[in-house]
């Protein structure tokens, strides 16, 4: 086999650079620069996890194209993040796999990228801990009167309330791949009963005690108007657009709390800020939106039962490692021609 030119699209430590290219010494493997990986995502910015490898020489914009032009015309495989070019194709011919630091391909779902022959995989499942917790503590702050609570220091007023338990109490999770069944699984340690929503609305061929009672996509309004916490751990599609609109809140419980952790778009933001103004739901406790960052004028903002966090669910300090290490891995499987993990299905979004 020919040598394989890796190309990573943003900044990464030059530590876990080099254990990249300790995989195979066929592999080729360089970084963007700052000045090339702002063009490559278009000026759009990024939230830094760690150092990036420095560069020698600062660059000029002509030479940042040229550079980022002759980088994408070898690559065989990208390490990215989800924003790319729309152009990327023509621009990069030799393309055969992306790897992606994120948990889904909702961006790239009306791309032509999308529907190529290029192989897409995610890094699905190092982020189930992280956000698992990060549910677990939504739940509990939202049970607990946190927002309120909030407010009333802020203004030095000692306001007391009545918190709810969250045993005995029922948990809808929408999507139950690695992230929602992490959910279920924390939620019956508290002794909560879980509704499971999934596509198929078959049981799970594994750890079927995480959930009470299993749901397909038409049964929706069902397991919403049986929840005290809606849990949305699904992937963006067609079909799930705003999945969740003036008619999921009409069937919520007016004390429902809903939690999202997918991509913003499943929301109909709108419908939400309703809901939530007029008592339709309780609260909600939310991390991702459809416009990021969230724009100041949002009314989202100033709800007073609302808990907003910019898209942190499935950070850790240790973000970037989990994601080489499991780049790594499938770097030994494609040079070993074995099958790809978390291989997007073109057909299914996810």
């Amino acid at each position: 086999m020919a040598d394989v030119n890796v190309l990573v699209t943003f900044g990464l430590d030059r530590e876990l650079v080099e254990r990249i290219g300790e995989v195979d010494s066929r592999l080729r493997v360089s970084v963007l620069s700052p000045a090339q990986r702002r063009l490559f995502r278009g000026g759009r910015p990024v939230w830094r996890r760690s150092s990036e490898v420095a560069q020698a020489i600062e660059e000029s914009e002509e030479d940042a194209r040229r550079g980022l032009g002759e980088a994408l015309a070898e690559a065989e495989v990208l390490l990215t993040l989800s924003t790319m070019p729309a152009d990327l194709l023509s621009r990069a011919p030799r393309l055969k796999w992306i790897q992606l630091t994120s948990a889904g391909a909702g961006r790239l779902v009306d791309r032509e990228l999308f529907r190529s022959g290029v192989v897409v995989t995610t890094a699905g499942g190092i982020h189930v801990t992280p956000i698992g917790e990060y549910v677990l503590g939504m739940m509990i702050m939202l049970a607990k009167g946190w927002p309120h609570l909030f407010r009333a220091q802020e203004k030095r007023e000692w306001a007391r309330l009545t918190p709810q338990e969250l045993e005995g109490k029922t948990v809808g999770v929408v999507g139950l791949g690695n992230v929602g069944q992490e959910v279920a699984r924390l939620a019956k340690l508290l002794g909560m009963r879980v509704l499971g929503v999934r596509r198929s609305g078959a049981p799970l061929e594994s750890g079927e005690y995480l959930v009470d009672e299993m749901f397909g996509p038409l049964d929706l309004l069902h397991v919403l108007s049986q929840s005290d916490y809606v849990v949305l751990a699904l992937p963006l599609t067609e079909e799930t657009h705003h999945i969740m609109g003036e008619l999921a809140f009409q069937a919520m419980k007016p004390s429902a709390y809903l939690i999202n952790v997918s991509p913003g778009a499943i929301v109909d933001e709108t419908a939400l800020v309703r809901a939530l103004k007029v008592g339709l739901i309780g609260g909600a406790g939310l991390d991702v939106f459809e416009s990021e960052p969230l724009p100041p004028e949002s009314e989202l903002w100033r709800l007073y039962n609302v808990i907003i966090s910019p898209h942190i669910a499935g950070e850790t300090a240790h973000y970037n490692e989990g994601a080489v290490a499991l780049f790594c891995d499938n770097l030994r499987r494609y040079l070993a021609d074995e099958p790809l993990l978390n291989l997007i299905d073109p057909q299914r979004g996810y």
